[in-house]
C-alpha cells in the first residue's frame, strides 16, 4: 500500500492593512505563482486611493496574494476565482482563518465565469494574473471588454512575463508600468 503523498505548501505574507505580517500556506502545485512582495507593495500603492469601499475582482485568484490583500486594505467585496482545486480548498481555508468578510470565492475556470454570469455593477478594481504557461491575458481582457465587468474609472492589473503581448481596448488608459526581473506588470484606467 502506497502512503499518501502530501504536497509541500509554501507561505504568502500579507503585507500591509488589517491582516499586515499574517503569513499564509498555499500548495506549491505547477503554475502557482504568487505576486512577489515587492511587486505587490508597488501595486497597493498605486491602488491605495482607490481601495477603501472597492469591489474587486481576482480573475486566477491561486494563492490569494492579489484578493488577500485587497481586502486587508479595505476593499469592501472581492471576487476571487480559481479553478485548480488544491488551490481553492486552501483559499477557502485562509479566508476562514482571517475570518474574511466580504470574500467570495468560486471554485470556477475564470473565462468561463466571464461568460456564464451578469456582471450586476461593475468592479472598481480587476487583477489579471493568469499561470504564465496557459496565454490567457488577450482572453480575459476581451472577456472583461464585452461590457458591464468595469466601473467608470475602474483600475485593471495585468502581469505577466517581460516578454508578453497583448492589446488593450482603446478604452483602457496606461497608467503605470514596471517591470522587475523577468516579470511586467502593468496598471490601466478604464476610461468610458
Amino acid at each position: 500500500m502506497k502512503a499518501k503523498h502530501r504536497q509541500a505548501e509554501k507561505p504568502v505574507r500579507i503585507i500591509g492593512g488589517q491582516w499586515r505580517g499574517r503569513k499564509l500556506n498555499f500548495p506549491a502545485t505547477g503554475g502557482l505563482r504568487p505576486t512577489g512582495d515587492r511587486i505587490r507593495e508597488t501595486l497597493f500603492n498605486w491602488l491605495a486611493p482607490r481601495l477603501p469601499g472597492a469591489r474587486c475582482l481576482d480573475l486566477f485568484a491561486g494563492s490569494g496574494a492579489l484578493g488577500l490583500e485587497a481586502l486587508s486594505r479595505g476593499a469592501d467585496d472581492v471576487v476571487l476565482l480559481e479553478r485548480q482545486g488544491q488551490a481553492c480548498e486552501q483559499l477557502r481555508n485562509n479566508l476562514a482563518l482571517l475570518r474574511a468578510e466580504g470574500a467570495h470565492l468560486h471554485h470556477v475556470d475564470a473565462l468561463q465565469w466571464l461568460s456564464q454570469t451578469t456582471p450586476g455593477s461593475g468592479f472598481d478594481v480587476v487583477f489579471i494574473d493568469p499561470p504564465f504557461e496557459h496565454d490567457l491575458w488577450q482572453a480575459s481582457i476581451d472577456a472583461l471588454n464585452l461590457g458591464g465587468w468595469l466601473a467608470p474609472g475602474a483600475a485593471i492589473y495585468l502581469e505577466s512575463g517581460r516578454d508578453t503581448h497583448y492589446q488593450v481596448p482603446g478604452t483602457w488608459v496606461l497608467h503605470r508600468d514596471k517591470s522587475a526581473g523577468q516579470v511586467r506588470y502593468r496598471l490601466y484606467r478604464f476610461e468610458d
